[in-house]
């Protein structure tokens, strides 16, 4: 849903971020009305958690063509950014958090630690400032897709393990229909991708409010897809040329862990994946 009123953040704020935590439900068809009143009524309860800096509420879409065709909604997410770190891990004790696991068949959840954010959600910066800007030169500042824009440059944060890029944007109106077309290309390709773990659509209200989450096994899968794959660098070049975005933020993210059920976010590792055995909770399939 839209929101209003989240705290600043970003540039002159002098906390830097720390932690953002990603919630996913999967919820049963019959309890679609439930899941429309929780993202009605929580937006504001979640932002009024004791120590939450930023949050938004979110519906999410199979990803296959990351448009208004692909909603599921039997599948809801939840974005918080921590100012007070300490306090995420009682989110499932929170108001907001055991209404939805009241419920939810199941869920997921993903701690991360920001590397690189270039611009804005809702007016403000969520992420700050958590590296240098990127110097990969006029590609990095300009994109659509799950990697472009999310300061992979060489001069962006690093990891050696899993990393998750979110991407958010606005659409103009009168561009929407034109970067739909555009879409369908890049999200094929996205799923064959080489080194990705899982991938879903999320979404705000009004519809052309919209983004995409994928999980990489190391940053170079995302660079690599994200200025190498022909299909990716044709959005890129659209994306400035054709100026689909009113307002757009890409942000790339450290996995430091990963609990729940994997299905709900589409997995697509193994067991025998040595990056999937970093997180034992995953394995187990305990919720």
């Amino acid at each position: 849903m839209a929101t209003h009123g989240e705290p600043a953040a970003g540039r002159g704020d002098p906390t830097p971020v720390r932690l953002v935590t990603l919630h996913v439900w999967r919820v049963p068809r019959r309890a679609l009305p439930r899941a429309l009143v929780r993202m009605a009524v929580d937006p504001g309860r979640l932002r009024a958690i004791p120590g939450v800096r930023f949050g938004k509420l979110l519906g999410t879409g199979d990803g296959t063509g990351f448009g208004p065709t692909d909603a599921d909604l039997t599948r809801w997410a939840a974005l918080v950014v921590w100012a007070d770190p300490d306090r995420a891990a009682g989110f499932d004790d929170t108001p907001v958090g055991r209404a939805w696991r009241r419920i939810a068949l199941s869920d997921a959840r993903i701690d991360l630690a920001p590397l690189a954010s270039r611009g804005r959600w809702s007016g403000v910066e969520p992420f700050g400032d958590p590296g240098p800007a990127t110097s990969a030169g006029p590609a990095a500042r300009t994109g659509t897709g799950p990697a472009a824009r999310t300061g992979t440059g060489p001069a962006a944060g690093t990891s050696d393990g899993p990393v998750l890029a979110l991407t958010r944007a606005r659409l103009r109106p009168s561009r929407a229909a034109t970067f739909w077309r555009a879409v369908p290309p890049v999200a094929a390709a996205l799923r064959d991708a080489p080194g990705l773990l899982a991938r879903f659509g999320v979404g705000e209200a009004p519809l052309g409010w919209q983004g995409t989450v994928s999980v990489w096994r190391a940053a170079t899968y995302l660079r690599d897809f994200a200025y190498r794959h022909p299909e990716h660098r044709t959005a890129i070049i659209r994306t400035s040329t054709q100026r689909w975005y009113a307002e757009e933020l890409f942000a790339r993210f450290e996995i430091r862990d990963l609990v729940g059920d994997p299905a709900v976010l589409d997995w697509v590792g193994s067991d025998d994946d040595p990056q999937f055995r970093r997180w034992p909770e995953v394995r187990s399939g305990q919720v």
